[in-house]
């Protein structure tokens, strides 16, 4: 019975007074249990100085209003975020190039990110990878990069998403994939191929000629000079470069005679300047 009546003020959640509920001004009637009808008086419950604690003479246990409403939404709306945020994390599914990535390999956003990241490397190796999503090809031989990255962590590898940046791929001549440019230095490019699971070799081979440690006299070279003005006259792509001015070299003054022979003196006559110049044959 006092579980009931406990119950029902929880339920209407406000103060009772004279069996009437004073906040939400609703009468209370009377409970029934069997057919028998049961009048009790709320005398006993008793509310001092607003305290959200109710006490009551039934159990002489406390029943808390109002907290007790704000601890169940708050644990509610906690257990829903902690759902929801789970069912996000499950429906994230992990791309294939972006698994066993290590600290020397990272995904190129846009043509000045590429030029910028080959022009501050200095004299450490960089190697450019080439791949598409939906190459079969560069899936089976993305797990053998990560290893090989993991070997080499001077070298720094630069990925390019053939789908999302094919404008600027056209741009740099890159038409087949798996494709792979290495740079290093003042040197610029050092070699380009195209290679699969099958011919890993030649990417070893690559890898153990260029990345020995070496100095490199002038500045870092990066993309040369004709994929630079193709980027820039690309008008799909974001990126501006002004041509570099080319010395032009002076010709030489052609000489109108020959000068080992003798010139010929005013005051000789023809036959004299004939003889001169059979001679000078």
């Amino acid at each position: 019975m006092a579980e009931v009546i406990s119950r029902a003020s929880l339920f209407f959640g406000g103060t009772c007074k004279n069996h009437r509920v004073v906040d939400d001004d609703f009468s209370l009637s009377p409970v029934s249990f069997g057919g028998f009808g049961l009048k009790k008086s709320f005398s006993s419950l008793t509310l001092k100085n607003q305290n959200p604690i109710l006490r009551s003479e039934f159990h002489g246990k406390q029943i808390f209003l109002g907290d007790a409403k704000n601890e169940t939404f708050n644990t509610s709306f906690r257990s829903s975020s902690v759902t929801a945020q789970t069912t996000l994390r499950i429906g994230t599914i992990q791309k294939w190039w972006e698994k066993g990535l290590k600290e020397n390999m990272r995904e190129i956003s846009s043509a000045q990110e590429l030029v910028d990241s080959l022009t501050n490397a200095g004299d450490k190796l960089v190697i450019v990878d080439f791949f598409s999503p939906g190459c079969g090809g560069c899936k089976a031989l993305h797990p053998k990069l990560c290893q090989l990255a993991e070997q080499n962590p001077d070298v720094q590898f630069l990925q390019v998403n053939y789908e999302e940046h094919k404008s600027m791929c056209y741009s740099l001549g890159v038409h087949v994939l798996p494709f792979f440019r290495f740079y290093r230095g003042a040197q610029g490019r050092v070699c380009s191929f195209s290679c699969t699971n099958a011919t890993i070799k030649k990417f070893r081979d690559a890898l153990a000629k260029h990345s020995p440690d070496r100095c490199s006299l002038g500045p870092t070279k990066g993309l040369e000079e004709k994929e630079l003005v193709a980027l820039a006259a690309n008008k799909e792509l974001n990126f501006s470069y002004t041509p570099k001015l080319v010395p032009v070299e002076k010709e030489a003054a052609i000489p109108t005679s020959n000068p080992s022979l003798p010139v010929p003196h005013p005051s000789m006559s023809a036959n004299d300047e004939k003889t001169l110049v059979s001679t000078g044959r």
